[in-house]
């Protein structure tokens, strides 16, 4: 193989990589209120693939009253759902509920930036 051959196919290689559609990143941040009279528990879900934040297992952590900014990372465009429920009930959920389970209306988001209106979980 020359090398003018071997260069050739390395641009077009590169000019390839370049041109290829790439999953951009962005960012939101989900603002959550626990208006209900206990602590509550909450994950948000990718319906777009397998990912969970805060995922490894954990979850994010709501005392009665608190308001939460919880910022992610996600994929531009993503439709990211949330699921609440009581802590040490899963009975009583919100959203998709624990492990994005439950059918839900108005609780997903798109991933464009900027951060939700707040949401406020109430009994």
């Amino acid at each position: 193989m020359s090398i003018s051959f071997a260069r050739r196919v390395a641009a077009a290689l590169s000019l390839a990589v370049l041109i290829a559609p790439a999953a951009h990143a962005g960012d939101v941040t989900f603002q959550i209120k626990n208006s209900h009279p206990n602590a509550m528990r909450l994950e948000l879900y990718s319906q777009d693939r397998d990912y969970v934040w805060p995922g490894n297992g954990k979850d994010f952590y709501l005392d009665v009253g608190e308001t939460k900014q919880l910022p992610i990372s996600c994929n531009e465009g993503e439709k990211i759902c949330y699921g609440a429920w009581v802590d040490g009930d899963e009975e009583t959920y919100w959203g998709v509920g624990p492990n994005n389970k439950e059918p839900c209306e108005d609780c997903c988001y798109t991933c464009s930036g900027g951060q939700t209106e707040e949401i406020d979980l109430q009994e």
